[in-house]
């Protein structure tokens, strides 16, 4: 397949392009510098805005499907995301590429009691505002005509695991779980495969 990454320099992007790699795809790497990104090989590295919908639609042309795994830290999140999925809706429909793939956070995923795991008690909120500013861009994909995955890891990242090759589904978050970059991956490229979650959000855990 050919499949395009947006925000393939972070460290959930660079793990999608690996994965992708892996399994023999070809793939275009979103980034917005691609000066700072010599290392991504055996990729077509092209410079991007994953908030600007001319620019999806010039980077998607010709693709299969997309990961958006883009974030912008000097940007308020909820402006960013909100303007990321819009001109993701826009500009995938327009290179005709239905099926997207969302890097997610686990803490606007439903927790043990049905209410989002940042409201469950002792969650920690001092990043509420980022929290928020997810849940609005997954608002906006809502609205959207594509056809899309919302993957967050269950808990968080283990900023330092390697690859087990494992991963399962989780009945909702857990914020004591931990998966790796590498595995996490695996769940988005199973996505892009063989789609199993349509206009829907999972979440994914360690096995």
């Amino acid at each position: 397949m050919k499949i395009v990454v947006f925000g393939a320099g972070g460290r959930a992007g660079r793990q999608a392009v690996a994965e992708a790699r892996r399994r023999g795809h070809q793939v275009t790497a979103v980034v917005r510098d691609p000066a700072r990104h010599g290392d991504l090989t055996d990729v077509h590295l092209v410079a991007g805005d994953v908030t600007d919908a001319g620019g999806v639609a010039e980077a998607a042309a010709g693709q299969d499907a997309a990961i958006a795994a883009a974030v912008d830290l000097s940007v308020a999140p909820h402006d960013f995301f909100t303007a990321a999925s819009r001109a993701l809706a826009t500009g995938l429909v327009k290179a005709g590429v239905r099926r997207l793939v969302v890097v997610g956070l686990a803490s606007i995923m439903p927790g043990a009691t049905g209410a989002a795991l940042m409201d469950e008690p002792n969650y920690p909120n001092q990043y509420r505002s980022f929290y928020l500013g997810h849940a609005a861009g997954l608002g906006e994909l809502h609205t959207s005509g594509l056809d899309w995955a919302y993957l967050a890891p269950a808990g968080d990242f283990d900023h330092d695991g390697d690859r087990t090759g494992h991963y399962r589904i989780a009945a909702h978050g857990d914020a004591t779980s931990r998966i790796s970059y590498a595995d996490f991956a695996i769940a988005l490229l199973d996505e892009i495969e063989a789609p199993r979650h349509h206009r829907a959000a999972a979440s994914v855990r360690e096995r």
